[in-house]
């Protein structure tokens, strides 16, 4: 399995480890409870949370966030949900949907907004994520 994202967070007061894995054949619900239950023990040995959590061990789920280079070249050709630190100049808004094209040679992410190619840094993108389409 390929690490995507680790998250320790609070949320309604409650402690939460967020393990988030991938496999080129996808991971389902077996695989995450195989490596909860592998997980587990460890993390209560090396005790290294002091809190009490829950640990939450998942796929990224078809909403996925991209985050990593091979992600913007598996995923080119699909739309996705687009959010910006602050408003691009252009569009005048930080959120928008896009087709995704991929990355370029400098690493900036390369759109299609309304059939316009956009390149944008790393740096100014909050999250960029799949849509889901029904």
């Amino acid at each position: 399995y390929e690490l995507v994202d680790v998250e320790y967070v609070k949320e309604a007061g409650m402690y939460y480890l967020r393990v988030i894995l991938d496999d080129e054949n996808g991971i389902g619900l077996d695989e995450c409870e195989k490596v909860s239950r592998q997980l587990n023990p460890l993390l209560d040995e090396k005790n290294f949370i002091n809190e009490n959590y829950f640990l939450e061990v998942s796929s990224p789920g078809v909403d996925r966030i991209l985050k990593r280079d091979k992600e913007f070249s598996k995923y080119a050709g699909r739309q996705v949900d687009v959010k910006l630190y602050k408003n691009d100049e252009e569009l005048k808004t930080k959120q928008f949907e896009a087709v995704l094209s991929g990355l370029d040679e400098d690493g900036n992410v390369v759109l299609l907004v309304n059939n316009n190619e956009k390149k944008l840094s790393r740096k100014e993108i909050a999250q960029i994520r799949l849509s889901v389409i029904f």
